[in-house]
């Protein structure tokens, strides 16, 4: 039964993506080829609410299938007029529809870092351009050696794509972890939490530098499966007991808004520090979860 429960679920996410992606293009293409400001950012909401669509579908279909295994506590109040930097605990790669099924049309549409590598993709990387997703460019050590010039233009480039959040109210999700949490990656780093890796503070520092006069909102989320952590397929199968789903609302502190990240040494502690308060906080939050489960 749950394979079949995961074919439908794939047939329909599939079938979802193709037709809308499809209205994306084209509507993208007329944010390619003219390059006026407002004109783009008119393209943009439109962009955003086939997006939304997107989302609304395959959250709908999901609860059909398998029902209510996505859990949430009561919503703090939320607007779709606000600007929000969204953090939560990384451990699936489920996590991200998970979140856009609790956030969709509830706040504004979730935009993420992607690696600029990713901007080739065949038709997804055009659909991310067109929505404005903020995209990642790093230098190697061996490049910067090479080419000490470049030292820093890759961080200004990520701030310059947050800028363009500034046209309409956007929420910013990041991971702080930077990558999924495992036992032997918890293990390596010597993590001072018990279930979660140690944060890096950029991502942040680079979105309230650019978006600090508008973003004054964190919307602190945690995420505990049970039993584990799915991956897709277990996912799109409904192999999982459910996903425990509890959202924080923290204005973050003026000192920390409009900064430099890059040479802003004092804002740069002060941020690193505010971080990891709200990371224990986050690691008791996962304790208090766990410690009441079966797991």
């Amino acid at each position: 039964m749950k394979t079949m429960k995961g074919i439908l679920s794939a047939i329909i996410l599939l079938l979802n993506t193709l037709v809308m992606v499809t209205v994306l293009m084209v509507v993208a293409l007329f944010k390619l080829i003219i390059p006026i400001t407002g004109f783009r950012v008119f393209v943009s909401r439109i962009l955003v609410a086939l997006a939304e669509t997107w989302i609304a579908i395959n959250s709908r279909s999901f609860r059909w299938i398998h029902g209510d295994k996505i859990q949430v506590d009561a919503l703090p109040v939320l607007s779709r007029d606000d600007w929000y930097l969204v953090v939560a605990n990384h451990q699936s790669v489920t996590d991200i529809p998970i979140l856009q099924s609790v956030f969709n049309r509830r706040i504004p549409f979730l935009k993420f870092f992607l690696k600029q590598e990713l901007i080739w993709v065949p038709f997804l990387g055009l659909a991310w351009w067109a929505l404005d997703f903020p995209f990642m460019k790093r230098y190697s050590r061996e490049t910067l050696e090479k080419k000490p010039h470049l030292k820093g233009k890759d961080m200004e480039a990520t701030r310059k794509s947050c800028e363009q959040f500034k046209h309409f109210p956007t929420s910013v999700i990041n991971f702080v972890e930077g990558t999924r949490f495992t036992p032997a990656k918890h293990d390596k780093q010597n993590s001072p939490y018990q279930y979660l890796l140690k944060p890096k503070a950029g991502g942040v520092g680079f979105v309230l530098g650019a978006l600090g006069e508008k973003m004054r909102t964190l919307l602190l989320v945690t995420l505990a499966y049970d039993p584990k952590p799915p991956t897709m397929w277990q996912y799109l199968s409904g192999d999982f007991e459910k996903v425990h789903v509890k959202v924080e609302k923290i204005t973050i502190p003026a000192s920390l808004l409009q900064k430099n990240y890059m040479t802003d040494a004092k804002f740069k502690q002060e941020l690193f520090n505010w971080l990891q308060e709200i990371w224990y906080k986050q690691d008791s939050k996962l304790s208090d979860f766990y410690g009441q489960s079966d797991i």
